[in-house]
């Protein structure tokens, strides 16, 4: 399991980054929600030769837009972002943003998508703030505060055993893909049952929540779960090693959990987890 040590900025410092987390989440959550309206008539362009990897300008614009009130607040932190690569790199602070996470779902209009803000201080999560506008949640949290979405607190599941909850689980075309059937098989045989959204934040958001017991990934990158990292250790829940090695940027195996499933997962997935 990670073990996160307590990042630090003053006060005034921290007041200032987690308020505009939140608002600019939101704030650009409505502006994605302008474009999914009209998301028919939205240019598309596949990334590589994956056609089930895509980007819309909606994206594009939407992180144009948290990339240039980041640049108005905060010029001197660094960024991660999905769509506009990394600058910054060697700053304190760093934003890892994704502007739409569930692009597929977005273009094929299921409500499973969100914006996802999240902030590491000396190279660990500090804040996070997830917006979901189809359901008006804002998932919302800060190491040493709690985590809430909209004014709720949020509490990880006391599940202690897989037959007692939904297992979130994704995968992609990335290598890591052969270790999901067989994790699969194993939640099956326990008794256990599984949900794939399509997004990574959101059901990383839904175990801080209690709404899932646990979310596994074969391979997920930062701007899908650095926000809901600082959100499942607030509400008590347990996560994987996930900024080990390129983390950051190349991504990693993911398992964030209830306390109680979070070893029984990780024995299902196996060595892969903590591969490099």
């Amino acid at each position: 399991m990670a073990d996160f040590q307590q990042p630090s900025l003053d006060g005034e410092q921290l007041d200032a980054r987690y308020a505009f987390a939140k608002r600019v989440a939101k704030e650009a959550a409505e502006r994605a929600m302008a474009f999914y309206v009209r998301r028919a008539s939205l240019a598309v362009a596949h990334k590589g030769d994956d056609l089930q990897d895509v980007v819309s300008i909606a994206d594009q614009q939407v992180e144009a837009f948290i990339r240039g009130e980041l640049a108005r607040h905060f010029p001197d932190d660094g960024i991660v972002g999905e769509e506009g690569g990394s600058d910054g790199l060697q700053a304190r602070c760093i934003w890892v943003i994704d502007p739409i996470d569930g692009t597929a779902c977005f273009l094929n209009g299921l409500h499973n998508w969100c914006v996802s803000i999240g902030l590491l201080v000396d190279g660990e999560p500090l804040l996070g703030a997830i917006a979901d506008p189809n359901h008006d949640e804002l998932f919302h949290g800060v190491v040493g505060r709690g985590a809430f979405v909209n004014d709720t607190p949020l509490q990880a599941h006391a599940a202690n055993h897989v037959r007692e909850g939904l297992v979130g689980v994704g995968t992609t075309h990335r290598p890591g893909k052969e270790h999901f059937l067989p994790f699969i098989s194993r939640l099956l045989d326990e008794g256990g049952m599984f949900v794939r959204n399509g997004s990574g934040a959101l059901m990383t958001a839904y175990v801080a929540a209690g709404r899932l017991i646990g979310y596994y990934e074969t391979h997920l990158k930062s701007w899908d779960c650095l926000a809901g990292l600082v959100l499942v250790r607030e509400a008590g829940g347990r996560c994987n090693d996930f900024l080990r090695g390129d983390g950051l940027l190349g991504g990693n195996p993911y398992l964030v959990a209830a306390p109680g499933v979070y070893e029984q997962l990780a024995a299902m997935i196996g060595p892969s987890l903590d591969a490099p």
